[in-house]
Parts: C-alpha cells; sequence; structure tokens
C-alpha cells in the first residue's frame, strides 16, 4: 500500500495525474503480472532497477558535489538534531529520543526489512552451493539499502534545504525537490520520479510473490488466488489512501511481521551460529581443488 501511495502522489507532483488514475494504471499492470503471468514486465522491471540504482546515485552523488560546501554542516545536523527536534517541519516530527527511535526503527524495518523475515523467502529461492553462502549474499541488502542510497537520499535533502519545506509531503516528494534544485533543469525530478516507479513496482512484484508462499505454506495452493485478489485490491486502496494511513498500518503490521520472526531468530541463533562455523572452517577445503585446477 505505500508503494502504491509514493507512486500516486510522486506521479500527481510531476505530471499532474490523479491518484485514483495512477491507481488504475498501477493496479492493472500487478495485475497483468500477478494474475496474468505476463512475466516480460517483471524481466523487464527486474533489468531496469540495477540500471535506475546506479543512475540514483550518481544524481545523488552530482547533488552533493555541488552542495559540498553544505555537506558537513548536514552530517552535523544528522547528530545534533537527531533527537532535539528543532523543527517540526519537512517531516522531522522530534518528540525527543522515544520518537527518534520509534520513527528510525519503523522506517528503517520498511527500508530494508530487517528481522521481518521476508529476506529469506526470497534467499530460499535463489540457486547456491550452500545457505550460508547465500546467507552472506542477502545481509549486503541491508548495507546497499540502508547505508548506500537511504544515506545519499538523506544527505542530498538535507544539504538542499528540501527538508524545511513541505510539511506532510511524501519522502519522494522531498527527494524529488533536492534533486530539482541541486541539479540542472527537470533532470533531479525526472531521475526520482522513474526510480520510484521502478523501486515501487518491483516492491510489490517482490512483496506478492512473499505473501504467495507464506499462504500455499500455511493452507496449501487453493490459498493464492484469493489472496492475489485481495493483493491487488490492496494496492489500488493504497494509491488513494492518504499518508498517515498507509504508514500506519504498515507499520502495525511490520511489528506484526516482526514480533514472531524475531522469537524464530532468537530460537535458532544456536543453530546459525553452528552452521556459520562450519561453512568457514570447510571453506578453505573447498577451495583448494579450485587453486588446484587455475594452477
Amino acid at each position: 500500500m505505500v508503494q502504491a501511495n509514493t507512486v500516486a502522489e510522486n506521479v500527481e507532483d510531476e505530471w499532474g495525474l490523479t491518484p485514483w488514475a495512477t491507481g488504475v494504471i498501477v493496479t492493472l499492470l500487478a495485475a497483468a503480472v500477478i494474475l496474468g503471468g505476463i512475466k516480460s514486465i517483471g524481466r523487464i522491471t527486474s533489468a531496469f532497477v540495477p540500471v535506475m540504482i546506479v543512475f540514483y546515485i550518481v544524481g545523488a552523488a552530482a547533488v552533493l558535489i555541488y552542495e559540498i560546501e553544505e555537506l558537513p554542516g548536514a552530517i552535523g545536523l544528522i547528530f545534533t538534531d537527531a533527537f532535539s527536534g528543532t523543527s517540526a517541519t519537512g517531516g522531522f516530527v522530534g518528540a525527543g529520543v522515544a520518537a527518534a527511535v520509534r520513527y528510525g526503527v519503523a522506517r528503517g524495518i520498511f527500508s530494508n526489512e530487517s528481522g521481518l523475515g521476508t529476506g529469506g523467502i526470497a534467499a530460499a529461492a535463489a540457486k547456491t552451493t550452500h545457505p550460508v553462502r547465500q546467507a552472506l549474499v542477502s545481509m549486503t541488502q541491508t548495507f546497499i539499502d540502508t547505508l548506500v542510497v537511504v544515506s545519499f537520499t538523506a544527505l542530498t535533502i538535507l544539504v538542499t534545504g528540501a527538508w524545511k519545506t513541505g510539511g506532510e509531503d511524501q519522502a519522494a516528494t522531498f527527494t524529488a525537490r533536492a534533486f530539482d534544485e541541486g541539479l540542472p533543469g527537470d533532470w533531479g525530478s525526472v531521475i526520482v520520479t522513474l526510480g520510484v516507479l521502478f523501486f515501487a513496482f518491483s516492491t510489490l512484484l517482490g512483496w506478492s510473490y512473499y505473501g504467495e508462499r507464506c499462504m500455499e505454506y500455511l493452507f496449501g495452493r487453493r490459498a493464492v488466488l484469493p489472496y492475489r485478489i485481495v493483493f491487488i485490491v490492496a494496492i489500488y486502496i493504497g494509491s488513494v489512501s492518504t499518508l498517515t494511513a498507509v504508514w500506519t498500518f504498515s507499520d502495525v503490521m511490520n511489528g506484526l511481521m516482526a514480533l514472531p520472526n524475531l522469537i524464530g531468530l532468537v530460537i535458532l541463533g544456536p543453530l546459525v551460529w553452528r552452521e556459520t562455523r562450519a561453512y568457514f572452517k570447510d571453506r578453505p577445503k573447498e577451495d583448494e581443488p579450485a587453486a588446484e585446477a587455475k594452477s
């Protein structure tokens, strides 16, 4: 729902298309992939997402270079105002330490899905020689998503001063404004809008897959089709709902997902530790034949 809402608001801000119209388009495209089995759209999206990440990072880096004099102050602002709540505008809620932790954890979890258990569903479908190897690869998701993409976004918004205006705007709207102020012409908002479209749509498809696997495991294959229908309806509802409503719903649902998963992680922690130690202990033996073959 959040992804559909973000697309609808960003498209309205950039191209003037009403949220309900955007919702219909996104819903139909998602339905074509989820219900109709049109895999080409999914393949195109998967191909474009890495390219869009590169363009996005390059664009953000260009803004930071252009505003290099503001960068030290922006980094300092993150630490000085993180818990003080000096500004009540631009999305900085600032109601003390509790609010900072609450919103920081909620948005961080939404961004990289850490602790939700969804990453394991995607990793289980990958072809790999060892589960620990795949787990190590999957860990890079959090690094790329949070420490790279999100950090670039935050610094871009801060150095351009876009965070000082907007009030209840979506994060994507802030970002588009920041890119517009830091890049020549309208290229900034175009990069952000296209990035939002591809990222959000690919995320919708990913969450659809997660839900399908869970429904099939719990209730059997017959539960998949009803789930798909409900999921598609939720896409449209999210695109026309209010910003506060979709974020509140998302935070509550993520919390309900994280709670049982974190309990499972605690219980299975010793097993993960044993498997990881065994993998690194046996890895030199696995590398020896490969080294001999090269020689």
